[in-house]
């Protein structure tokens, strides 16, 4: 019997299934808002030199940055003013009322020589999402998905209300850092807490319910930003909510799969029969005992010691087509989604309507890739959305840029298909890593996710060399990975979930079904670093 066959006895996607899920899905309706909030936080409002005193209030026809350092003088019988000699903005700059009056741009001064700075508090938030992927995935596989994720509710809470009362700009950006490291710890752990809760058969329709969330939750920002223009109390609007997640959270069960696995049956039984009792099974609960659970987990505890760990990733050759296939896709899709979703200004619109048509791009995509991820399976969904976003946003390098209503057009259906290629990654990733290490799976694709979001403003910036060319590179990256996906990645659909490595290598082919386990060999270094690996 597998764990699948077990949680179809105590109740399928009963009560305790149904509320659990909602309970994580609420905190994804404010989750979006953090990662996208510095397109209304950081936006940047026309602005112009304050004048010299005495300067009649006159700057240069191109006054952002400078301005004339004495009085310019009027040319005899002309029109105009003769040149003056310009200097730097010494006195700071008049910001142009409007819905960017009040954001970290304007209390900072993050402007011409300074202007950098923007960037430096989104790459340091994107930096924090970066290393927690990394490190809750590690912490998750060996303290749980639980403890781990009740502590990063609390720390989004309290980073969140501190970027939000920052008196500095340096203290800002630590506290969206450390913002960054707990909203990847809720994301990873929320995705593996429902997926290791819920029958096979109906992990793609909450996989895509659990996207939606994520689409509302662009609608609550552009919302939330029409209501308080001021950055201060958006911020603290998006952070407060997380106390309240933090307290309920204690309330969450731990997954069986896990404490099974790692050697706690004991613990696995009692959540069992908790989960039993409130889907209306308490027969069937009472009918479980340690012994079964530990037949359960026989197969994984035999090469725990080689298993947990990054090396269990590329060890074996199924696990190195499953790593370098997720790696691409959450590279490539992260990569493009943020090259778009982070620049909404060029398109000539305001930023808040823009935001709610990205946001309403959304609905659609998902609800197409809910269809063919059930209909024609995982792989083909995954990488057909990859290879429509890169069309798409190919295309719009071809489009000249006063049509911008077309360009827009291109550019919504472009991120729609990135989202929905989110919404397939976090299935199809979740299903193609054994039990065992699925954090550590689940860390490494938040990882390169997080490293393709550093990198589009990067490339963003060679837009001064060629308009043409950051374009070209996120359309490039999106149709590699679907070219990744369709020929390195198993189909998932309708399959058990893989719990041991030699799961992996079954379903890869190189494995017999009959053979019991399978014995990863390891190096002599690795065989003395105990559990962790590493």
């Amino acid at each position: 019997m597998s764990f699948a066959e077990l949680l179809a006895r105590l109740g399928g996607m009963g009560r305790f299934q149904v509320t659990y899920v909602a309970a994580l899905a609420l905190p994804l309706l404010v989750l979006p808002s953090h990662n996208l909030l510095q397109n209304f936080t950081a936006g940047v409002p026309e602005h112009r030199c304050r004048p010299r005193p005495g300067a009649n209030g006159t700057v240069p026809a191109d006054g952002r940055c400078r301005r004339y350092a004495e009085p310019p003088r009027p040319l005899p019988g002309a029109n105009g003013t003769a040149e003056a000699p310009t200097e730097p903005c010494r006195d700071g700059w008049v910001y142009q009322e409007g819905v960017f009056a009040h954001t970290i741009v304007t209390e900072w001064d993050l402007v011409c020589e300074a202007r950098s700075l923007r960037q430096v508090a989104q790459a340091g938030y994107m930096a924090g999402v970066l290393l927690g992927s990394g490190v809750f995935g590690i912490l998750s596989d060996k303290f749980g998905r639980r403890a781990l994720l009740i502590w990063c509710y609390l720390q989004l809470g309290v980073t969140g209300t501190g970027a939000a009362l920052a008196p500095s700009f340096g203290l800002y950006c630590l506290c969206r850092g450390l913002a960054g490291l707990a909203v990847a710890g809720v994301t990873l752990n929320s995705a593996s807490l429902c997926m290791e809760w819920i029958p096979a058969g109906l992990r793609a329709a909450v996989g895509t319910a659990n996207g939606y969330c994520y689409t509302l939750g662009q609608f609550v920002l552009a919302a939330a930003a029409f209501g308080l223009p001021r950055w201060r109390r958006l911020q603290l609007a998006v952070s407060l909510p997380f106390y309240l997640f933090f307290l309920y959270s204690w309330l969450f069960v731990e997954s069986a799969r896990w404490q099974a696995i790692s050697g706690r049956p004991h613990l696995a039984l009692e959540g069992l029969r908790k989960v039993a009792r409130v889907n209306g099974r308490k027969e069937e609960g009472d009918k479980l005992d340690v012994e079964t659970l530990r037949s359960l987990a026989g197969r994984e505890q035999a090469p725990a010691g080689a298993v947990r760990s990054l090396g269990a990733l590329a060890r074996t050759p199924g696990m190195r087509r499953v790593s370098g296939g997720v790696a691409c896709i959450w590279f490539s899709t992260s990569f493009a989604y943020y090259g778009l979703a982070m620049d909404l200004q060029p398109f000539g619109v305001d930023a808040r309507l823009a935001q709610l048509l990205f946001a309403a791009a959304d609905v659609p995509a998902k609800l197409a890739s809910a269809v063919v991820l059930s209909v024609a399976g995982r792989r083909a969904a995954q990488a057909g959305a990859l290879g429509l976003a890169g069309l798409c946003v190919l295309a719009n390098v071809l489009v000249p840029r006063e049509l911008q209503t077309l360009r827009l057009v291109f550019a919504i259906i472009g991120k729609g298909s990135l989202a929905a290629s989110f919404n397939c990654a976090y299935i199809f990733s979740a299903e193609l890593f054994p039990t065992v290490i699925r954090q550590t799976g689940m860390g490494l694709g938040g990882t390169m996710a997080r490293v393709g979001s550093m990198g589009a403003p990067l490339v963003g910036l060679a837009a001064d060399i060629s308009p043409a060319l950051p374009l070209v590179t996120y359309g490039a990256a999106a149709l590699a990975a679907a070219a990744a996906a369709a020929r390195l990645l198993p189909e998932t659909r309708r399959a058990p979930l893989p719990e041991t490595v030699a799961d992996v290598e079954r379903r890869a082919g190189r494995l017999k079904d009959e053979q019991p386990q399978v014995t990863v060999p390891l190096a002599p270094a690795e065989a003395d670093r105990g559990e962790d690996g590493v």
